[in-house]
Formats: C-alpha cells, structure tokens, sequence
C-alpha cells in the first residue's frame, strides 16, 4: 500500500504571487509542487499569516486546476513578527505538538524553499529533532522559465544514522575526544574507559555541574582541565579555566577569593576585588576538595551556580557570571551531608553528573600504558630518549601490579618514580639495578601508608572473626589475611579479587577459576564475599 506523501510548508508571499494569466509563466514554488509528474502529493498544510488569506484562496484553486486531487488545508498563524526566531519556533512547535502524524501510512516532507529564512532554520530544527518525522523538500525554478515547468525538487534526509560515511566521521570525532581526555593513552581497564566514554558525551552536550571524586592524585584536576580544554576546541567556551584547591580558602579571605569583594568591605580590602567566580565568566571553575568550603561559602555558591549571579562582599549590588562548574573531592559527600558538614541543597545540584575515578591501585592493566606515557614525556622534556631494559620493565611492571604496590599518591607517585628512574638511567637505559633502587624507595615511601592499612585490617579481622579466633591465628595466617582482606577491599567483586590475588599463577592454568579459590580461602576462616563487602 503507497504511503500518502504530505507536504507542510509556508506560503511564498513573493514567490507564489502572481495576477492573471501571466502568473502562469512565472515559477512560483508552491505550486510547481502539484506540477511534477513524477510525484503525487496528496495533502499540503499551508502555513499563512492572516494578511496573506486572498494568496492563499489564489494558490488553492491553481493547485486544484493542476492537481485535483491534491488537498490543500490553509493553516492560519498569526505571527506577529516573522524574523523573531523564538515566536516562529514557539508556533511551529506548538503546531506539531497538535498535529496527528501516522509515519505508518503517510510520509512527511518539509518544504524549506519559502518562509523567511528564520522560518527555514525553524523547519530545519524541527525536522532534525523529530519534531516533524520526515524529511526536508528543496525546490528550485527551472533554468528557463515556460508555462507548466514545475522544475526540479530535492529531498533531504536529516536521519544521520543513514550515511554511514558522515557516521564514520562523527565516530572517528568521539574516538578522538574520548582519546584526548585520556592524555593519548592507551587505556585498557574496561570500566575506566567506560566511565571516560560517558564524560565525553556529557562534556560536550552539557553546561550542568560536574562531580568528579576519588583519591588524591586520581587525576580529577587533570581530566577537569581536558574537558576543558575539549569544549574550547568544539567552541563551546569562550572564558577560561580557573582552579582553586577550596582546603586553601580560609575566613573572609574565602569568600574574597571566590565572590570578590568592595574596598573597605573588610579589614586588608584595600581595593575592588572580582573574585574567581567572575573569573570564570563563560568558562569552567574548578573547585578543588570543595568538601572543605565553609557552609556560608557553599549558601552563596548554590545561589551562583543556579542563578548565576551573586553579591560581592560588602556589595549591595549583584553581579553576574555564566560559568560552568566542575568541582572535586576525595571525600564522600553523602557522609558530610548527614554530618551537616555539606549543604545538602548543594550536593544535590552538583550531583547531576557524578563520577569517581579509581585509583591506580585499582587499575593494574593501566599501569604500562601509563609508565610509557610518561617515559615518553620525561624524555622529550628533557630532550634524550629514555628506555627500559626488557628485564628491568618487567622487573618493575611486576612489583607495580603486585598488591605490595600501595600508589598511596596514585598518579601522582608514579609520575615521581618514572622521573626519577629517567633522571637517573645513564644512556637512557633503565636497568634492573636502577629499578631495585627504586623499588626500595617506593616501599620506605609507603611505609607507613602500609601501617595504617595493617591497623585498619587489623580492627576488620576482629570485627569479622571475633577476638578469639583472631589470637588463635598463627602470625603468618593473619597477616596473609590481611593482606587479602585489603586487596578484596579494593575490589568491587569476588572476581575481581580473584583475579587480582593469582595474576601470575592463573597464566599456568587452562581453567581459570580464581572467584571459586579465593571463596575457598575466605570459607576456611568462616567467611563470605557479601560479609566482607558489607
């Protein structure tokens, strides 16, 4: 069964003008679109303002000397400006919202050649939100102009998913922001690169508050900055980017710093102050641990980000700035707010968008990729080429990605070490005896960083096993137990865990089953995943 073809367009008040038997001779586009042979239009929706209704009666009787069996149904809008872009929009709109569409049986063209030109965008924008569920129809005049040459007519499909050429581009375009926001590197931990995959989408497509948390030196002020700087290449940002660290701000000097302040407003206010906040204007801010803004700073920050504006200290005069606000912690929010340590009205508006980024710890696979990156980078600062010894990269990769490798400071340690090991490397060769070296530093280094984790899992075995069975456990059980413990407490699963704890062995096997060997090792201590987790 042939879907009827629809048309929807405006009345060309100059185009399809015309007196007489002369009008005929001249190409007026509404009607040349009942004049093509090729085509059958069954139905056109005229849009008219009320001045152009004799038009309109004219138009309708040459298409149906034409054409009869053509309906065409005048659409009267009223509007009173026809180059205001949000009136002509708002009642076009309105018009489909009204309008019963059946993509079943009918198809939907919209004419774009008459209209003024806003009233072209606005049917282009409809079309390509699926306001409209069709497509675009283009219409030219012939090359010379004769009685009854409709010319020629072009139909224009908005549904990119139908070009797999522009597909492929916008593709390639996504792969590449996704690959920016990851420094260039080559990232092979799943849920991370899951997790940088969705930021990109939101940080082009969204203006909203950003939550980034994680440890310290997880890279939530370095991916703050690439989003960023990846809104300014799409030319999404005209101001800047501007970070504070909030655990810096103190007394009046935080509101200062932020708000800005009028002279005199306070003791040492020598002069006017603008304050980051205007700073930031149609930039991003980034406040950094803003778990450490004071309750009267997050009260005025909520006003700004939702109104965005704000008064200055000691100003009765409020001042604006569009900014964007991406802000980041390593603490848990959701335990300062029941604490009132955290507004919660505050907390709910930067949480639209949140994300915790793992730590390094978290992402063994990673660690290469990272450590070549930042070789790479160490040897074009300092203008030599730097490389591991075959031995001495899997010496390190070893340790590295072994559960002795705390990465206390995250990227932040591993940044240091693979400095120091090229700062050292005598012809640019990293060799087994530079990377022991370096393995010793990093054990002192964390050193105490593992005291706190034995205390800590130390207090957990008691809380899991009880007093009793902890002091019947010989010295080498408990601490292989602990370290087990602090290893599933990284983990977000029992697979996880288990993959984790036999990285070297499960290699040897051709059945890997390292979720069933840790859940055996756990149940000889009378304990279970759920139990541990909890």
């Amino acid at each position: 069964m042939r879907k009827k073809t629809v048309v929807m367009g405006f009345i060309g008040s100059q185009l399809d003008s015309g007196q007489g038997a002369g009008r005929w001779e001249k190409w007026r586009p509404t009607v040349s679109l009942a004049q093509h042979e090729d085509v059958v239009i069954d139905r056109l929706e005229l849009f008219h303002s009320p001045a152009h209704r004799a038009l309109v009666d004219r138009v309708v009787e040459d298409i149906a000397s034409v054409s009869p069996g053509t309906e065409v149904r005048p659409i009267e809008m009223p509007i009173a400006d026809p180059w205001d872009f949000g009136e002509v929009y708002g009642a076009l709109y309105d018009w489909t919202r009204r309008y019963r569409f059946n993509p079943d049986r009918e198809q939907y063209w919209a004419h774009i050649t008459t209209g003024t030109h806003v009233a072209q965008i606005c049917m282009f924008l409809l079309v390509e939100s699926r306001a409209i569920p069709g497509v675009l129809l283009q219409t030219s005049p012939p090359k010379r102009q004769a009685h009854g040459n409709p010319g020629s007519y072009a139909l224009i499909d908005l549904d990119l998913s139908r070009y797999d050429a522009l597909a492929r581009r916008f593709e390639a375009e996504q792969r590449d922001a996704v690959d920016f926001l990851k420094s260039g590197i080559a990232t092979r931990n799943p849920r991370f690169n899951a997790l940088i995959d969705e930021i990109e989408r939101v940080a082009v497509r969204s203006r909203a508050p950003i939550l980034l948390t994680g440890p310290t030196g997880a890279g939530k002020s370095h991916l703050a900055r690439r989003m960023f700087e990846l809104k300014k290449s799409r030319h999404q940002m005209n101001g800047e980017f501007v970070e504070v660290n909030c655990a810096t701000l103190q007394g009046d000097g935080a509101a200062s710093t932020l708000f800005g302040h009028k002279k005199g407003s306070f003791t040492g206010a020598a002069a006017d102050r603008a304050g980051l906040l205007r700073t930031a204007h149609e930039g991003v801010l980034f406040l950094d641990e803003i778990g450490e803004l004071g309750l009267d700073e997050q009260a005025m920050l909520l006003k700004a980000v939702e109104e965005k504006r704000f008064f200055p200290m000691g100003s009765d005069r409020e001042v604006t700035s569009d900014f964007q606000l991406i802000a980041g912690t390593n603490r848990d929010l959701r335990i300062d707010v029941a604490a009132g340590r955290f507004r919660e009205d505050l907390y709910a508006r930067i949480n639209l968008w949140s994300y915790t980024l793992p730590g390094l710890a978290q992402r063994p696979e990673d660690l290469e990729p990272n450590i070549d990156h930042l070789l790479a980078r160490a040897g074009a600062e300092s203008g030599r080429a730097v490389r591991f010894s075959a031995e001495a990269k899997a010496m390190y990769l070893r340790f590295a990605q072994s559960p002795a490798a705390l990465w206390a400071g995250n990227f932040r340690d591993l940044s240091a070490s693979v400095t120091r090991l090229a700062t050292l490397a005598d012809g640019g060769r990293i060799d087994t005896t530079l990377v022991e070296a370096e393995l010793q530093r990093l054990r002192w280094h964390w050193q105490h960083a593992g005291d706190a984790a034995s205390s800590e899992a130390a207090i957990e075995l008691e809380a899991l096993l009880g007093s009793e069975a902890l002091e019947s456990l010989d010295l080498f059980d408990r601490m292989q137990l602990e370290s087990v413990l602090r290893v599933c407490r990284e983990s977000k699963t029992l697979s996880d865990a288990g993959r984790k704890l036999f990285h070297r062995s499960r290699t040897q096997r051709s059945v890997l089953n390292d979720a069933d060997r840790l859940r055996k090792y756990l149940q000889k201590y009378g304990l279970t995943w759920d139990a541990i987790s909890a």
